[in-house]
């Protein structure tokens, strides 16, 4: 019975990131923490030598000059379940033990094995919701320690000022080719030789400096004073950036997102609209300790970029975009402005089917 290592390291972890108004990820820190941790141990203890998941993803292994052996963790054969992403904090020690078997097949191949092996599992849906707890209501089930609290909803129009420099909506957005901004805080200010040509692309001849990479990735911060009250809430804690849901106010022609929300306030702030410029935003920032290199080979030391595929939440199609780092930590900036950007939430970073690192979205 693991549940009480499950209950501090996993639970307890996801109600004090809800209550400091950031948005964990329970699968990745259940796969880093649980499966292949005190799970993993446990299992040796019994006798086993390796442990055998159901993700689908695969396991390559390479030989360096050095002699030394390299875990390689590769997206799975299935584009449509690969499930790498919920992996990205293992470490090589938990790679060396894990065996992927339906890594390389199609998930209609493992219905139609487990139908001829008589398995119960074969029609059964795919699982959902929070890892080992199911799907749940989230906002009840953080209820049970995080007090309900009345707050207020402001809506953010999308003229606010502080938007600033435009850029553009990447295409195949609602509302495509409109104008989106840039951050605008004073260090935002673009210099001459902009960080971006009008197509999006990065300008390969001229890089970024620091000040340039946490402008770009600082996200908007609103007072009430940006805009006016529309409602209520019962507790800035149970909102997370881009929700949709749960708001209960009507009456507009679009729905309305959370842009932000502010747990020591108590206020959420909210746009109209999923082209809402707040919801959208070019960079992130990972801080120092949070970048983790599920590829120690691959290891880059502050002062480095380099061009990978980066997905900011699970089933988001890959983006491209250039990571730099530094010694204030990771910048991820994209090629095109990303929406719902989310602090709490894992960045990982591919090289075309291997993941090569990941880290916690600081802002």
């Amino acid at each position: 019975d693991l549940s009480a290592d499950y209950r501090t390291r996993v639970v307890d972890y996801m109600f004090s990131e809800y209550e400091k108004g950031r948005t964990p990820n329970p699968d990745v820190l259940c796969n880093r923490e649980i499966k292949f941790d005190v799970f993993l141990r446990e299992a040796f203890r019994l006798g086993a030598d390796f442990v055998a998941t159901g993700h689908y993803c695969r396991k390559a292994e390479e030989t360096l000059p050095d002699g030394r052996t390299i875990y390689k963790l590769l997206a799975g054969a299935d584009p449509n379940k690969d499930q790498s992403y919920f992996l990205c904090q293992l470490s090589q020690e938990q790679l060396r033990y894990a065996l992927f078997p339906v890594g390389d097949l199609l998930k209609p191949e493992v219905r139609r094995i487990a139908a001829e092996q008589g398995l119960a599992t074969a029609k059964r849906k795919d699982s959902q919701g929070i890892c080992f707890v199911g799907k749940v209501d989230l906002p009840a089930f953080l209820q049970q320690k995080l007090a309900s609290k009345r707050g207020n909803v402001h809506e953010i129009l999308p003229t606010w000022p502080k938007y600033g420099p435009k850029a553009r909506i990447p295409a195949g957005t609602p509302d495509a080719g409109q104008a989106i901004p840039a951050p605008a805080s004073p260090a935002a200010e673009r210099p001459e030789g902009d960080l971006h040509s009008p197509g999006g692309q990065h300008a390969a001849d001229v890089p970024p400096t620091t000040e340039q990479l946490a402008a770009l990735a600082a996200p908007w911060r609103y007072t009430v004073r940006d805009g006016k009250k529309i409602g209520e809430h019962s507790g800035a804690h149970f909102y997370t950036i881009g929700q949709r849901k749960g708001l209960g106010i009507g009456g507009r022609k679009e729905s309305l997102f959370i842009l932000a929300t502010d747990t020591m306030q108590n206020v959420i702030y909210v746009g109209e609209g999923d082209s809402h410029p707040g919801l959208w935003r070019q960079a992130l920032h990972i801080s120092p300790r949070e970048i983790h290199w599920v590829n120690p080979a691959r290891t880059m030391p502050a002062g480095q970029s380099a061009r990978f595929s980066v997905r900011i939440r699970y089933r988001q199609p890959l983006q491209e975009a250039t990571l730099f780092v530094r010694d204030q930590g990771a910048y991820i900036l994209f090629d095109t402005p990303q929406r719902g950007i989310t602090p709490g939430q894992f960045a990982a970073w591919y090289d075309g089917d291997e993941l090569v690192g990941s880290g916690v979205i600081s802002e």
